[in-house]
Protein backbone atom coordinates (compact mmCIF):
# COMPACT_ATOMS: atom_id res chain seq x y z
CA UNK A 1 0.00 0.00 0.00
CA UNK A 2 1.40 3.45 -1.02
CA UNK A 3 1.31 5.62 1.70
CA UNK A 4 -1.09 9.36 2.03
CA UNK A 5 2.29 11.03 2.35
CA UNK A 6 4.00 9.53 -1.05
CA UNK A 7 0.55 10.05 -3.04
CA UNK A 8 0.48 13.72 -1.59
CA UNK A 9 3.77 14.71 -2.46
CA UNK A 10 3.92 13.21 -5.87
CA UNK A 11 0.48 15.42 -6.50
CA UNK A 12 1.84 18.48 -5.20
CA UNK A 13 5.31 17.63 -7.18
CA UNK A 14 3.12 17.25 -10.22
CA UNK A 15 1.11 20.24 -9.68
CA UNK A 16 -1.90 18.54 -11.52
CA UNK A 17 -3.89 15.36 -11.32
CA UNK A 18 -4.77 14.28 -15.16
CA UNK A 19 -8.56 12.56 -14.61
CA UNK A 20 -10.66 10.37 -17.19
CA UNK A 21 -12.98 7.48 -18.33
CA UNK A 22 -13.47 5.76 -21.05
CA UNK A 23 -15.99 2.45 -21.18
CA UNK A 24 -13.73 1.05 -23.70
CA UNK A 25 -10.82 -1.25 -21.96
CA UNK A 26 -8.17 -0.71 -24.83
CA UNK A 27 -8.60 3.15 -25.22
CA UNK A 28 -8.68 3.86 -21.52
CA UNK A 29 -5.15 1.63 -21.64
CA UNK A 30 -3.84 4.06 -24.59
CA UNK A 31 -4.37 6.98 -22.46
CA UNK A 32 -2.59 6.32 -19.82
CA UNK A 33 0.41 4.97 -21.35
CA UNK A 34 0.17 8.60 -23.37
CA UNK A 35 0.14 10.25 -19.88
CA UNK A 36 2.85 8.29 -18.82
CA UNK A 37 5.06 9.34 -22.15
CA UNK A 38 4.36 12.99 -21.31
CA UNK A 39 6.21 12.25 -17.47
CA UNK A 40 2.98 12.17 -15.23
CA UNK A 41 3.28 10.02 -12.34
CA UNK A 42 0.16 10.13 -11.13
CA UNK A 43 -3.62 10.05 -12.48
CA UNK A 44 -6.84 9.60 -11.57
CA UNK A 45 -9.11 7.05 -13.20
CA UNK A 46 -12.85 7.90 -12.09
CA UNK A 47 -15.49 4.86 -11.51
CA UNK A 48 -18.17 6.27 -13.98
CA UNK A 49 -19.40 3.31 -15.73
CA UNK A 50 -20.05 -0.27 -15.44
CA UNK A 51 -17.03 -1.25 -17.19
CA UNK A 52 -14.89 1.23 -14.73
CA UNK A 53 -13.52 -1.48 -12.14
CA UNK A 54 -12.53 -3.83 -15.16
CA UNK A 55 -10.77 -1.04 -16.82
CA UNK A 56 -9.45 -0.14 -13.76
CA UNK A 57 -8.12 -3.76 -12.96
CA UNK A 58 -6.58 -3.84 -16.24
CA UNK A 59 -5.09 -0.44 -15.90
CA UNK A 60 -3.17 -1.89 -12.81
CA UNK A 61 -1.66 -4.57 -14.68
CA UNK A 62 -0.50 -2.86 -17.47
CA UNK A 63 0.60 -0.04 -14.80
CA UNK A 64 2.63 -2.79 -12.75
CA UNK A 65 4.22 -4.09 -16.05
CA UNK A 66 5.01 -1.25 -17.79
CA UNK A 67 4.71 1.98 -15.76
CA UNK A 68 7.54 2.15 -12.80
CA UNK A 69 6.81 5.07 -10.42
CA UNK A 70 3.12 6.07 -11.97
CA UNK A 71 0.58 6.07 -8.93
CA UNK A 72 -2.93 4.87 -10.45
CA UNK A 73 -6.32 6.36 -8.42
CA UNK A 74 -9.67 6.25 -8.66
CA UNK A 75 -12.15 8.78 -8.29
CA UNK A 76 -15.87 9.20 -7.89
CA UNK A 77 -16.20 7.21 -4.75
CA UNK A 78 -19.48 7.71 -3.30
CA UNK A 79 -19.48 5.18 -0.11
CA UNK A 80 -16.83 2.74 1.70
CA UNK A 81 -18.13 -0.57 -0.72
CA UNK A 82 -16.38 1.32 -3.71
CA UNK A 83 -13.44 2.45 -2.19
CA UNK A 84 -13.04 -0.73 -0.71
CA UNK A 85 -13.75 -2.86 -4.13
CA UNK A 86 -11.21 -0.31 -5.24
CA UNK A 87 -7.98 -0.49 -2.95
CA UNK A 88 -8.31 -4.63 -3.15
CA UNK A 89 -8.16 -3.97 -6.92
CA UNK A 90 -4.71 -1.75 -6.44
CA UNK A 91 -5.92 1.71 -6.43
CA UNK A 92 -2.71 3.74 -4.87
CA UNK A 93 -5.38 6.48 -3.60
CA UNK A 94 -9.10 7.75 -3.54
CA UNK A 95 -10.44 10.89 -4.75
CA UNK A 96 -14.71 11.80 -4.61
CA UNK A 97 -17.31 14.58 -5.20
CA UNK A 98 -17.80 15.33 -1.38
CA UNK A 99 -16.87 14.14 1.86
CA UNK A 100 -17.51 10.58 3.52
CA UNK A 101 -17.11 10.66 6.61
CA UNK A 102 -16.77 6.67 6.80
CA UNK A 103 -13.98 6.55 3.69
CA UNK A 104 -12.45 9.40 5.56
CA UNK A 105 -12.06 7.31 8.92
CA UNK A 106 -10.91 4.42 6.69
CA UNK A 107 -8.30 5.91 4.96
CA UNK A 108 -7.12 8.30 8.01
CA UNK A 109 -6.84 4.99 9.84
CA UNK A 110 -5.25 2.91 7.40
CA UNK A 111 -2.30 6.16 6.25
CA UNK A 112 -4.46 6.02 2.43
CA UNK A 113 -4.38 9.36 0.89
CA UNK A 114 -8.08 10.14 0.39
CA UNK A 115 -8.93 13.41 -1.65
CA UNK A 116 -12.48 14.34 -0.36
CA UNK A 117 -14.59 17.55 -2.64
CA UNK A 118 -15.28 20.06 -0.45
CA UNK A 119 -17.49 22.98 -1.52
CA UNK A 120 -17.96 24.92 1.99
CA UNK A 121 -15.91 26.01 4.80
CA UNK A 122 -18.22 23.11 6.82
CA UNK A 123 -17.14 20.41 4.15
CA UNK A 124 -13.24 21.48 4.19
CA UNK A 125 -13.46 21.94 8.54
CA UNK A 126 -15.33 18.58 8.66
CA UNK A 127 -11.88 16.68 6.35
CA UNK A 128 -9.13 18.84 8.43
CA UNK A 129 -10.83 17.23 11.43
CA UNK A 130 -10.90 13.80 10.74
CA UNK A 131 -7.52 14.07 9.78
CA UNK A 132 -7.05 14.63 5.48
CA UNK A 133 -5.16 16.63 4.77
CA UNK A 134 -5.83 17.22 0.96
CA UNK A 135 -9.06 19.25 -0.21
CA UNK A 136 -10.53 18.68 -3.94
CA UNK A 137 -12.33 22.18 -4.63
CA UNK A 138 -15.11 21.16 -6.48
CA UNK A 139 -16.71 22.12 -8.71
CA UNK A 140 -13.90 24.43 -9.49
CA UNK A 141 -15.68 26.05 -12.08
CA UNK A 142 -18.18 27.78 -9.81
CA UNK A 143 -16.27 28.07 -6.82
CA UNK A 144 -13.35 30.01 -8.72
CA UNK A 145 -9.89 31.21 -7.64
CA UNK A 146 -11.60 33.86 -5.52
CA UNK A 147 -13.02 31.15 -3.20
CA UNK A 148 -9.42 29.78 -2.67
CA UNK A 149 -8.31 33.28 -1.90
CA UNK A 150 -10.83 34.13 1.01
CA UNK A 151 -10.49 30.37 2.76
CA UNK A 152 -6.67 30.29 2.19
CA UNK A 153 -5.48 31.73 5.31
CA UNK A 154 -8.22 29.84 7.57
CA UNK A 155 -6.63 26.42 6.41
CA UNK A 156 -2.97 27.17 6.31
CA UNK A 157 -1.96 23.18 6.95
CA UNK A 158 -4.16 21.80 4.35
CA UNK A 159 -2.99 21.13 0.36
CA UNK A 160 -5.83 22.46 -2.11
CA UNK A 161 -6.60 21.32 -5.82
CA UNK A 162 -9.24 22.62 -7.59
CA UNK A 163 -11.45 20.23 -9.76
CA UNK A 164 -13.83 20.87 -12.99
CA UNK A 165 -13.62 24.00 -14.87
CA UNK A 166 -9.44 24.18 -14.92
CA UNK A 167 -8.47 25.50 -18.09
CA UNK A 168 -5.04 24.49 -19.83
CA UNK A 169 -4.71 27.81 -20.35
CA UNK A 170 -1.73 29.82 -18.50
CA UNK A 171 -4.17 32.23 -17.29
CA UNK A 172 -6.41 29.80 -15.96
CA UNK A 173 -3.83 27.97 -14.21
CA UNK A 174 -1.72 30.31 -12.78
CA UNK A 175 -4.67 32.46 -11.53
CA UNK A 176 -5.35 29.36 -9.14
CA UNK A 177 -2.29 28.55 -8.17
CA UNK A 178 -1.69 32.61 -7.67
CA UNK A 179 -4.69 32.08 -5.32
CA UNK A 180 -2.78 29.35 -2.88
CA UNK A 181 -3.32 26.12 -4.92
CA UNK A 182 -1.03 23.43 -4.79
CA UNK A 183 -2.43 21.62 -7.80
CA UNK A 184 -4.78 21.69 -10.38
CA UNK A 185 -7.26 18.64 -11.37
CA UNK A 186 -7.93 18.11 -14.91
CA UNK A 187 -10.27 15.91 -16.81
CA UNK A 188 -12.60 16.93 -20.09
CA UNK A 189 -10.29 20.11 -20.95
CA UNK A 190 -7.20 17.99 -20.79
CA UNK A 191 -8.55 14.55 -21.69
CA UNK A 192 -11.24 15.67 -23.95
CA UNK A 193 -14.06 13.69 -25.38
CA UNK A 194 -12.88 14.70 -29.27
CA UNK A 195 -9.35 12.75 -28.36
CA UNK A 196 -10.88 10.30 -26.98
CA UNK A 197 -13.21 9.66 -30.05
CA UNK A 198 -10.48 10.11 -32.79
CA UNK A 199 -8.29 7.77 -30.18
CA UNK A 200 -5.55 11.10 -30.78
CA UNK A 201 -3.20 9.67 -27.92
CA UNK A 202 -0.10 11.57 -29.14
CA UNK A 203 -2.41 14.64 -29.08
CA UNK A 204 -3.39 13.80 -25.28
CA UNK A 205 0.59 13.03 -24.44
CA UNK A 206 1.36 16.60 -25.85
CA UNK A 207 -1.16 18.47 -24.21
CA UNK A 208 -0.48 16.86 -20.68
CA UNK A 209 3.45 17.66 -21.61
CA UNK A 210 2.14 21.21 -22.11
CA UNK A 211 0.37 21.76 -19.04
CA UNK A 212 2.97 20.08 -16.93
CA UNK A 213 6.00 22.66 -18.80
CA UNK A 214 3.44 25.60 -18.11
CA UNK A 215 2.91 24.70 -14.43
CA UNK A 216 6.94 24.63 -14.04
CA UNK A 217 6.94 27.87 -15.70
CA UNK A 218 4.15 29.32 -13.53
CA UNK A 219 5.86 28.17 -10.24
CA UNK A 220 9.45 30.04 -11.20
Amino acid sequence: MTSSKIVLDAIVAQGMLPLYFNADETVSVEILRALYKANVKAVEYTNRGEAALSNFKTLVAIRNAEMPGLLLGIGTIKNLAQASDYLEAGADFLVSPGYIPEVAAYCVSHDIFFGPGCMTPTDIIAAENAGIKFIKLFPGNLLGPEFMSSIKEIFPKLVFMPTGGVDTTKESIEAWFKAGVSAVGMGSKLVSKKLMEARDYAAIEQSAADVLSLIKSIRS
